[in-house]
């Protein structure tokens, strides 16, 4: 019992709120989002979501652009884009929250969902991002900032999106467009 509360505890000091069971599946977890409130991922049960580790000083942070029209494209077909900045490479996510939101709301207009700051790789990995790992079809570490997951529907990893696959890239249009039509 006493493990179970001290494991429990170490998860609610990191992005994850605690439960008394390991998450199974996406919609198991809960993170916190970027003002700091606890968000159960089990919210977006039934949308097509793309998980994308961010960051702030990075050469690839103008994505930001056109994450954030890819999100306008598509959120009412029910997509949202889970944005999770991480410090992770070279330091290029340095700021606290609240200077990542004031960055990408003044900057990009960013609306689409932002959570704290997480690790993506290493011996910190954020649970999600273990999890993400483990059930894509790659499971090599995240190579860098903006490197993207496409969770279906129902919550499982239908694909995964190296780093420089821009928004707009025509693979990752039609995985989004085949993931909105449930095939």
């Amino acid at each position: 019992m006493l493990t179970s509360f001290l494991a429990a505890c170490i998860l609610d000091q990191g992005n994850y709120a605690p439960s008394a069971e390991k998450p199974k599946g996406f919609y198991d977890f809960a993170v916190k989002d970027i003002d700091g409130k606890k968000v159960k991922l089990g919210k977006f049960k039934g949308q097509v979501l793309l998980v994308v580790n961010v960051a702030s000083k990075c050469g690839l942070t103008p994505q930001y652009a056109g994450l954030e029209s890819l999100y306008q494209k598509h959120k009412d077909k029910k997509f949202a884009i889970l944005g999770f900045p991480a410090n992770d490479f070279n330091g290029q996510e340095p700021g606290a929250e609240k200077d990542i939101k004031e960055f990408c709301t003044g900057t990009y207009g960013v609306t689409f969902p932002m959570f704290s700051k997480i690790h993506v790789k290493g011996p910190e990995t954020a649970p999600l991002y273990k999890w993400l790992l483990s059930t894509a079809d790659r499971h090599e570490d995240v190579e860098w900032n903006f490197a993207m997951f496409l969770v279906d529907r129902k919550g499982k990893v239908v694909g995964r999106f190296a780093p420089g696959i821009k928004p707009d890239d025509e693979g990752l249009a039609k995985a989004i467009e085949k993931a909105l039509d449930g095939k």
